[in-house]
């Protein structure tokens, strides 16, 4: 099967599709992957690595989209780049397709593609294999970005994250105790702050409270706990994460209103739409921006910074995933593997994500619908 790595075009996406490694493993069972010019450069995967790895180098995102059954990126394909793609591809992506404008996913539809978001995908256990590296990698990266926008030159309270004898330290209060959630308070712990953490799973919160010993203060995410414990947190994470929907606005513009100035909140739900209602969009050149005297950090593709890492960690994760489209087939992969299909928005031109359908007024086939029909 042909397999395309196209640059990412995306702003400030320096991240890859896959790594040469990922590429040997393919083209050493036969497959053609086909990548185009520079696309691990930001990542130092140069051009004569994938050559190496058995890969075929081209000159334009035209001669990957309209060649490759197999379309592996890492954002989702911009809208201009629609148009190159050949009809019934598969994209494998991180997909977010609840932010998507529904022209976007109508025109998807009309190319009979079938869109595979990472952000969905499960296996055999439920869990979200591909998801879970970048979730961790992410809430890593919240505390000490939140650590920088603290300093008095960032527009934050001055404080140190982490504990100096005789001066109180930070507090840190956790929007969701998952992946995201859990590594931001272990690595905000680790620095000294006072960690909160709060979610509306109690047997998640008690895991949490049992893995550091009782020494993070856990709560249930209630409307009176989220407006007592916003009013006295330096920095506020949001680590809320609905598979393939957006999150509620937990966090309103009066609870901002009533934040300490000077504190942060850095929203790593922002890639599906955010948790707090003065959220927005920024990027990794400007990734700040002030709202009644709170530092806000927004990056959507907040791991897109360490992308020679990120894009390893990808490239793990969705290998076999990759390997068994392209070995197995598209309708055998879906049928022997449910953690794919569990990942799929698209099928064959239709939607077959209930969340996102419902959400743009799409008319949603269940996927084994399709696949009985196909059969």
């Amino acid at each position: 099967m042909d397999i395309g790595i196209p640059k990412e075009f995306n702003r400030h996406e320096y991240r890859v599709g896959l790594t040469p490694r990922a590429v040997s493993h393919l083209t050493e069972r036969g497959h053609t992957v086909i990548v185009e010019r520079g696309a691990g450069d930001a990542a130092f995967f140069e051009d004569q690595r994938y050559e190496a790895a058995g890969a075929m180098i081209v000159y334009h995102p035209e001669e990957v989209y309209k060649r490759a059954k197999v379309v592996c990126k890492v954002g989702s394909i911009l809208t201009e780049n629609l148009d190159l793609l050949m009809k019934g591809s598969i994209i494998c992506a991180f997909q977010h397709l609840a932010v998507y404008q529904k022209e976007k996913i109508e025109r998807l539809m009309e190319m009979e593609a079938t869109v595979i978001g990472y952000e969905l995908i499960r296996d055999e256990n439920g869990h979200m294999p591909v998801l879970i590296p970048f979730s961790e990698m992410a809430g890593q990266m919240a505390v000490h970005l939140a650590a920088n926008c603290l300093q008095t030159e960032e527009g934050g309270r001055g404080i140190l994250m982490g504990n100096v004898p005789g001066v109180p330290p930070p507090t840190v209060l956790i929007l969701g105790g998952g992946t995201v959630g859990r590594a931001a308070a272990r690595v905000a712990h680790q620095n000294g702050a006072h960690v909160v953490v709060l979610d509306i799973d109690m047997k998640r919160l008690r895991e949490i409270s049992h893995t550091f010993n009782g020494q993070i203060v856990t709560a249930l995410s209630t409307n009176d706990n989220l407006r007592y414990f916003t009013q006295i947190a330096d920095v506020l994470i949001g680590a809320v994460l609905i598979p393939g929907e957006r999150p509620s606005k937990l966090v309103t513009e009066n609870m901002v209103m009533k934040m300490r100035k000077g504190s942060v909140i850095v929203d790593l739900a922002i890639d599906q739409g955010g948790c707090t209602e003065t959220s927005r969009p920024t990027t990794i050149d400007d990734p700040t921006y002030n709202v009644h005297g709170v530092v806000h950090h927004c990056i959507p593709n907040l791991t897109s910074n360490i992308a020679r890492t990120a894009s390893r960690a990808l490239a793990d994760a969705a290998l076999p995933f990759i390997s068994k489209l392209t070995e197995s087939g598209l309708k055998e992969a879906f049928c022997t593997d449910a953690g794919i299909g569990a990942g799929t928005y698209l099928y064959q031109g239709r939607m077959v994500h209930e969340g996102t359908g419902e959400a743009f007024g799409i008319p949603t086939v269940p996927l084994m619908d399709c696949l009985e029909e196909g059969a």
